[in-house]
């Protein structure tokens, strides 16, 4: 297309069902205004946890109806913001949003310093009690992070910060997503492509390749022009980080990150020294993917070029595979599933100008899990919806499983979930006799996964955590060590298969408008493709329970810690074994390809 439509112009059907979750605009901004009043009355609490079993309840019972208000409010703002970044009328309203949940911190801040002057014997005296033991593990997990609690005081003004803080990704979002202007890109025939966050990973994925390369240098460009306020914005999270880490008493950021869900350091060191030993198999996916493409030199704008002609896939289409491939789970995962793709619009699966890049998921509680993406009729297209309905899933089982306290089971669980679709649905469709060229074009698929997740991320990881321990060096971090730094990861990567272009394979790092500003989010895209796999193995092998386990891994949210969770479920993600079976799959992958360009 040579415009992206306004966000007015897309038909409902393409659009998410904001009207479930509010009926306007003015009844989200009146509970709003309830929530505020609600946040407000928290401080009544104060003093009063330790008093008896009782008051305890009721507060926890109360707080967690704030909390959960709260969410609701969350996803309403969230839907407007992200779908059209111009909407100056949505940007104040995710504002309010971020200075309704600093109010909601600050507020609550009372709460863990005093919760852990309870004595441990009075507090297990305590959750004897039938309304009490729900939160057992809660209590559990709030007694592990007892060294890093502040006092009251301290933990108000650690509160405090919150809404501060979140001006820099936000920043950094609204600059991404709406003020970036991007030349049109060329396509072979001199016609012009409009580039968008939404639309510019199939203009990477198309087979004209003047058209790949003029969108690749138009997109880096635009990132190149704010390079200096970009990499303010990513220098100033990261010394928040740093700021927050030292004031909880860590050791280091990383450690801060992967505290929050009980993960231990080895866990990361370990995707990433699986992750360099294994860099050989990308050096040979590179050449073979060059000698598919019948071309000299390979460059970044070919990375995504198709293999083979690309299928064309509905989104209805997509559903149908999705049913058939994930029907070893049973019909208490595919009904439900089906009924939120097609009927209760749970996917805002249109292209428009202003919408942010990416997809996720989201829900509150009571309210439908969500999904944002700009779907393109094709198997990248379906992977993605695949990968999204996955986190939904995780949220539709988790909310019906589990009280509130136990809703949010973190990034590290969520990663399971969504390429757990992915792993199942590719499995499904190699094993359909479709021809020669639908299994280049699966192999296509494939890979782009296997590139964001086993390439891309732990890249990502490797720079992040550079960057931070520069931070706490004190050493000068900006645009311009970014980009250096992140250019000699990919040169490593890349080796000598692919010709890199270094002004723009170095500002990558700025097209990551939320991942860097997630603290250490991107390393858990590598052990969650990692532990999906092996989740899947065991159903599509057959394995008697592995159906079973994997819905109650499903159905686990945060009540238990992940590592735990995923042990339970067949995975064991505190060794490498995982990760490296993992990698495996990709060099099988790699071969599968080697074999058909020997057939051709």
């Amino acid at each position: 297309m040579t415009e992206l439509p306004q966000r007015s112009a897309i038909p409902e059907d393409e659009t998410w069902n904001k009207k479930s979750v509010y009926a306007s605009p003015d009844a989200w901004q009146r509970d709003r205004r309830v929530a505020l009043q609600h946040v407000d009355k928290l401080s009544a609490f104060r003093g009063k946890l330790g008093q008896s079993p009782e008051t305890l309840l009721d507060f926890l019972l109360y707080y967690n109806s704030v909390g959960s208000d709260v969410g609701k409010l969350r996803v309403y703002a969230v839907m407007d913001y992200s779908v059209d970044m111009s909407d100056e009328t949505a940007s104040e309203r995710y504002s309010q949003l971020i200075d309704l949940y600093s109010r909601l911190n600050e507020a609550s801040a009372f709460v863990e310093p005093e919760l852990l002057e309870l004595s441990p014997a009075t507090l297990s005296k305590w959750l004897e009690q039938p309304s009490l033991s729900e939160y057992r593990h809660f209590f559990d997990n709030l007694n592990r992070q007892r060294p890093h609690v502040r006092s009251a005081e301290v933990e108000e003004l650690l509160g405090g910060v919150t809404g501060v803080f979140a001006g820099v990704p936000q920043a950094s979002q609204a600059l991404a997503n709406s003020e970036l202007n991007f030349d049109k890109a060329l396509s072979s025939a001199s016609e012009p492509r409009a580039i968008g966050q939404s639309s510019i990973r199939a203009l990477l994925a198309d087979p004209d390749r003047t058209l790949r390369k003029n969108a690749y240098e138009a997109y880096a460009d635009a990132h190149l022009q704010v390079q200096t306020t970009l990499g303010t914005l990513l220098a100033t999270g990261v010394k928040q980080t740093v700021f927050l880490s030292k004031a909880r008493r860590y050791a280091s950021p990383l450690q801060m990150a992967l505290d929050a869900q009980n993960l231990p350091l080895d866990v990361f060191y370990n995707l990433i020294d699986t992750f360099k030993n294994h860099l050989p198999t990308w050096h040979r996916y590179w050449r073979a993917k060059r000698r598919a493409l019948n071309i000299e030199t390979l460059r970044p704008f070919d990375i995504h070029a198709p293999l083979a002609e690309q299928p064309e896939i509905g989104f209805e289409q997509s559903c149908q595979w999705l049913k058939e491939a994930l029907q070893p789970l049973g019909d208490v995962y595919v009904t439900p599933m089906l009924r939120g793709l097609l009927e209760e619009r749970w996917v805002d699966r249109a292209i428009n100008k202003g919408k942010r890049m990416g997809a996720f998921s989201q829900r509150g509680y009571g309210t439908h899990p969500f999904i944002m993406m700009s779907y393109t009729p094709d198997l990248l297209g379906m992977s993605t919806l695949a990968h999204e309905i996955g986190h939904s899933m995780h949220s539709y089982f988790t909310e019906r499983s589990q009280p509130y306290v136990y809703q949010q089971y973190g990034m590290f669980a969520a990663e399971i979930a969504s390429n757990f679709n992915q792993a199942m649905l590719r499995d499904y469709l190699f094993k359909q006799d479709k021809g020669f060229k639908f299994e280049l074009a699966l192999i296509d698929e494939a890979m782009a996964n296997f590139y964001r997740y086993l390439f891309v991320m732990p890249t990502l990881a490797r720079f992040e955590l550079e960057i931070h321990e520069r931070a706490e060096r004190g050493e000068a971090i900006s645009a311009k060590a970014f980009s250096g730094l992140l250019l000699e990861l990919f040169e490593e990567g890349y080796g000598a298969e692919l010709q890199v272009d270094e002004k723009r394979v170095g500002i990558t790092w700025a097209q990551f408008h939320n991942h860097l500003y997630a603290r250490f989010y991107v390393f858990q895209y590598a052990t969650g493709i990692s532990g999906a796999h092996a989740l899947a193995r065991g159903i599509i092998a057959g394995d008697d329970g592995a159906a079973a386990r994997y819905l109650e891994f499903l159905r686990a949210g945060s009540s238990k810690y992940p590592l735990n969770a995923l042990k339970d479920a067949g995975a064991d993600l505190s060794q490498p074994k995982v990760m490296e079976e993992t990698f495996g799959v990709l060099e099988q992958l790699v071969s599968r390809l080697e074999v058909l360009n020997q057939n051709t």
